[in-house]
C-alpha cells in the first residue's frame, strides 16, 4: 500500500513547482481593487469624457458636472468593490443611471407632444442653427437611446465597450443605435433639414 501511495503523488521537487502554479492562479484571479493613487489616475484620465457625456445628455453644463462629481464620490465609497480594470464602466454606467433619474425628476425629457422643435417647413442654412436642431432630435431620444448614440457617434466607444457600459450586449447597442440614428433621421425629415 506504501508503493502505490508514493506512486500516486508526484516527487516533492514536481509538487512545490506545482503549488507555485496554483498560488499564481489563485492571485491572477483575485482582481486589484482602487486604492488612492489609481482613484486619482481614473478621474485624471476619464474626467473629461465622463463630463463630456454628460453635458450631451443632460444639456446643462452645471447638472452635468453634479452629477459627475456624485458618480466619482460613488466610485470612491465602493472602491473596495470596484475592480480597477473596470472603473471606468463602472463610472459611466454610475453616470448614466444618475441622469436618467434626474431627468425623470426633473421631466426634462422634451417630447414631440410638447411641439418645441421649430414648425416644419423652416430652412436652416447656418451650422449652428442646424446642429442645435440636430441637438433638439437627439434630445428628444428615450434615454437608452439617447446615450447609446452619444456614446457610440460623439465620444467614439465600441460597440462592446458601451454594452459593458449600459449592460447589454453588443447587438442590441447595434438595435438600440440603428433605432435612435433613425428617429433622429425621421425627425429632420418632418423638419426639412435632410437632404
Amino acid at each position: 500500500m506504501g508503493f502505490l501511495f508514493n506512486r500516486l503523488f508526484l516527487p516533492q521537487r514536481k509538487f512545490s513547482t506545482c503549488n507555485f502554479l496554483i498560488v499564481q492562479i489563485v492571485l491572477t484571479v483575485q482582481a486589484k481593487k482602487l486604492e488612492k493613487l489609481e482613484y486619482n489616475e481614473i478621474v485624471k484620465n476619464h474626467s473629461n469624457s465622463l463630463f463630456g457625456f454628460a453635458v450631451r445628455f443632460l444639456r446643462n453644463k452645471d447638472d452635468a458636472r453634479d452629477i459627475v462629481q456624485d458618480s466619482f464620490e460613488k466610485l470612491w465609497v465602493n472602491c473596495e468593490k470596484v475592480e480597477v480594470t473596470k472603473a471606468k464602466s463602472w463610472l459611466f454606467t454610475c453616470t448614466y443611471n444618475a441622469m436618467v433619474n434626474y431627468s425623470y425628476r426633473r421631466q426634462r425629457m422634451i417630447s414631440v407632444a410638447n411641439n418645441e422643435l421649430p414648425e416644419q417647413g423652416i430652412q436652416y442654412n447656418a451650422p449652428f442653427e442646424s446642429q442645435q436642431v440636430i441637438d433638439q432630435a437627439v434630445s428628444i431620444l428615450p434615454p437608452l437611446q439617447k446615450s447609446i448614440i452619444l456614446l457610440r457617434d460623439i465620444e467614439g466607444y465600441a460597440y462592446e465597450e458601451i454594452g459593458e457600459i449600459l449592460n447589454l450586449s453588443p447587438s442590441q447597442v447595434k438595435v438600440y443605435l440603428f433605432r435612435a440614428r433613425s428617429k433622429v433621421k425621421n425627425q429632420l425629415k418632418q423638419l426639412n433639414i435632410t437632404q
